[in-house]
């Protein structure tokens, strides 16, 4: 990632293309339509914003006030929280990609990738220098915090909406149904996979208790 942006050419699409992830905050219909139909944006700006959100979260439990946030560091593992949030996201595209594929949706895998990541830039927005203040403001303002907490979700979940529309080009009633159709998927392909590592978990006690034997009896 950084490599490419030595390039002085490379780095100009850079910077237009992350303005463009800014464009999408405020003309989502115009700009997700751009993002399949003008190829615009890219997977590296896409990638950039994902881990601005992971930076946000744990900024969000490491630098916001207590006042606001009460966190039990001791049940918290950092590296499991940063999972919650990137395995989710694959689980969505693929998922998402494969349903939409079998119903004529236009978006290709990466394209819905940079979109969903694009469609996260408001939580990092608000969240990152919201985590900041929270330390200079006192407990009068836990409402104001509140809202505005909610705002970068809420405006992110629209971003996410539109974002699925534009780029399969279906109606909303449409995106709406397959977002939840994806939602399931996601469920199944998480049960899937808990049952080969549970299979593969036990293939390898198995034989580990083979091996145990037949050293017990060359002993």
């Amino acid at each position: 990632m950084i490599a490419a942006l030595k390039d002085k050419n490379k780095y100009k699409k850079f910077i237009k293309d992350f303005k463009f992830a800014f464009y999408c905050l405020t003309h989502p219909l115009d700009g997700y339509w751009d993002l399949t139909h003008e190829k615009r944006g890219s997977v590296l700006v896409a990638t950039v914003i994902l881990l601005l959100v992971l930076v946000a979260r744990l900024m969000f439990l490491g630098c916001t006030s207590f006042l606001f946030v009460q966190v039990n560091w001791a049940r918290i593992n950092i590296f499991t929280y940063i999972a919650s949030i990137i395995f989710p996201l694959a689980l969505f595209v693929v998922g998402n990609w494969a349903l939409t594929t079998l119903f004529d949706g236009k978006g290709r895998l990466m394209q819905i990738y940079t979109a969903s990541c694009y469609s996260m830039l408001p939580y990092a927005l608000i969240t990152i220098p919201l985590s900041i203040v929270s330390n200079v403001l006192s407990s009068d303002f836990a409402e104001v915090v509140g809202i505005l907490s909610t705002l970068s979700l809420v405006w992110s979940v629209i971003l996410f909406i539109c974002s699925n529309m534009q780029i399969h080009e279906f109606s909303l009633l449409k995106t709406l149904l397959f977002i939840f159709a994806t939602i399931i998927a996601m469920a199944i392909m998480i049960f899937i996979l808990l049952l080969f590592f549970s299979m593969i978990s036990e293939g390898v006690s198995y034989f580990v208790s083979i091996y145990k034997e037949i050293m017990y009896r060359v002993g």
